[in-house]
């Protein structure tokens, strides 16, 4: 029989995991609207909010490695990442989409898996959509969930059209 103290520490325990899976899960969508376009028009300080000091976002694979590297450091991360979002002129619009979730705390660290789809259409005219895989580790740094490593690999891309057949 678990002791009333035992059972309360095991409940005190299970929300404590509960309450770190939903804000790395409310962190990782509150880096994908920051780079939805169109969105938020103060963009960077927020997004620098996300990551740890020593954060590392790297592009991984056979697509991703050599076309985004590794990134090391929150300011180099977002001024990287400020390089696609407005005012740059790359996305004339950007959303995406997150599924296939899955999330393990361990104490103060956590790691988490997403399946991304990103909708795009650049200022060249061509439109695509992207399958990523996403890999995401999460620290409590300064009484805050951060990213800590993000890793992004391209599955599959395919250019959107319209039923008429021309690029969106």
């Amino acid at each position: 029989m678990i002791s009333p103290i035992s059972e309360i520490s095991l409940l005190e325990e299970r929300i404590r995991v509960l309450e770190a899976e939903s804000s790395v899960r409310h962190l990782l969508n509150r880096y994908m609207l920051l780079c939805d376009v169109p969105g938020p028009t103060e963009r960077a300080s927020a997004l620098g909010q996300l990551f740890c000091l020593d954060s590392v976002w790297q592009g991984v694979g056979s697509r991703y490695a050599a076309k985004f590297g590794r990134v090391e450091g929150r300011e180099a991360i977002v001024s990287m990442l400020m390089s696609y979002l407005p005012p740059a002129p790359h996305f004339v619009l950007n959303v995406h989409f997150l599924s296939g979730e899955q999330i393990a705390v361990d104490g103060l660290r956590a790691k988490g898996r997403w399946l991304m789809q990103q909708l795009s259409r650049y200022d060249t005219g061509q439109s695509e959509s992207i399958i990523a895989a996403l890999s995401v580790e999460f620290v409590w740094e300064a009484d805050a969930w951060r990213i800590s490593s993000f890793s992004t690999e391209r599955l599959d891309a395919y250019p959107l059209v319209n039923p008429q057949g021309a690029l969106l």
